[in-house]
């Protein structure tokens, strides 16, 4: 290999490329993995397995290769991945690893693979509990000069996976024996958090954006968070209803976690059209250019989220015009996963390319 290939420590370009994009890894990136692989789930459900099958082949991709730079990262920029975790304002992206890992649970099930999802599950229960204790811990101590936002914190991705272990957790549960009945309790009172924090940060979240100034830096793509935490909620709620269970008070709760459900459902999407027309100020009137970004992923996945909630729904509530949104959805979400994946490889690729000129350079 050529001087002009390495860097001056020796190391060849691609290894050097990797360290780089390791040590600049957003916190938020599993939100990639989400976005596809829910969207491969809702297609696989509706009998769409060749398409589902080409997604959930990039999840499996995505996946291993998204928790190796974050491995490199923790080896290698350790002060960096700190410096995220004790930020307020990026501190609940770590949330997205949560999602993305029963995300890709669920696909594995629905594939024959239960034990694989069960071991994703586990690890997804125990990274979201030391999560949210330390994600609150950091938002009380560290917000001193008030820097977080909840605008654009990201703050109800940690509903989001909470109510990801609901959904996991009521697909696996049943194979688990003697522990199945103390899990269904688990993940009722994963919901009832969810559904806590989601009351909490929604309320915090329209005091925001109704009495303070916005700005078009504000809206961005976390907002659809907004109504992908609703969506989410939803769906666990389904879920839990589809799901049988032998305790009796769990029985008791059907009527209420049924109406909860259509209620958020009907809450998701009284916001769309409102996210929408956001976009369109932004973009539209204030004329800021539509780029790619990370956070791009945190918009497509309630979209693929709003699909599945409406099919679950449908079925947990025997209305099949529910599964005719759900039906014209998730169309409506793939199309957006593909802007955004030609955005991700355009941005890739520049990166590169910009790399590849530095190192030819020195």
């Amino acid at each position: 290999m050529t001087d002009r290939a390495q860097h001056r420590d020796g190391r060849p370009r691609l290894a050097a490329w990797i360290d780089r994009e390791a040590a600049e890894l957003f916190p938020g990136c599993f939100a990639l993995v989400m976005a596809t692989g829910i969207i491969a789930n809702t297609l696989w459900l509706q009998g769409f397995r060749v398409s589902s099958e080409l997604l959930f082949g990039v999840v499996l991709i995505a996946y291993p290769w998204l928790l190796a730079l974050t491995g490199l990262r923790l080896a290698r920029h350790r002060a960096r991945l700190w410096a995220d975790l004790i930020d307020p304002r990026r501190v609940f992206g770590f949330f997205t690893l949560v999602a993305a890992t029963d995300v890709l649970g669920v696909g594995l099930d629905l594939r024959g693979h239960g034990g694989a999802a069960f071991a994703l599950w586990g690890f997804a229960l125990v990274t979201w509990i030391a999560l949210i204790y330390f994600g609150f811990a950091v938002l009380t101590f560290r917000n001193t000069v008030q820097v977080a936002d909840v605008v654009h914190g990201g703050w109800l991705i940690a509903i989001v996976g909470a109510q990801s272990l609901v959904i996991l957790g009521a697909r696996i549960v049943p194979g688990q024996g003697a522990l199945a009945p103390s899990l269904f309790v688990l993940i009722h009172m994963l919901w009832g958090v969810g559904l806590g924090l989601y009351g909490i940060f929604i309320t915090l979240f329209c005091y925001r954006i109704l009495f303070f100034e916005v700005g078009p830096d504000d809206l961005t793509p976390f907002l659809w968070v907004v109504m992908g935490a609703a969506a989410i909620s939803s769906n666990a709620g389904s879920v839990l209803i589809l799901s049988g269970t032998s305790a009796a008070f769990l029985e008791a709760m059907r009527p209420f976690v049924d109406g909860v459900s259509l209620i958020l459902w009907i809450w998701a999407t009284w916001w769309i059209p409102l996210l929408v027309l956001f976009g369109l100020w932004k973009h539209g009137l204030k004329r800021v250019p539509l780029a790619y970004t990370p956070m791009l992923w945190s918009l497509v996945f309630p979209l693929g989220m709003y699909a599945l909630a409406s099919l679950r729904l449908g079925l947990a509530a025997e209305f099949a015009r529910l599964r005719r949104i759900a039906a014209a959805m998730v169309w409506v979400a793939l199309a957006a996963w593909a802007l955004t994946a030609a955005g991700l490889v355009s941005a890739v690729w520049g990166r590169a390319r910009a790399h590849r000129a530095a190192a030819a350079a020195e």
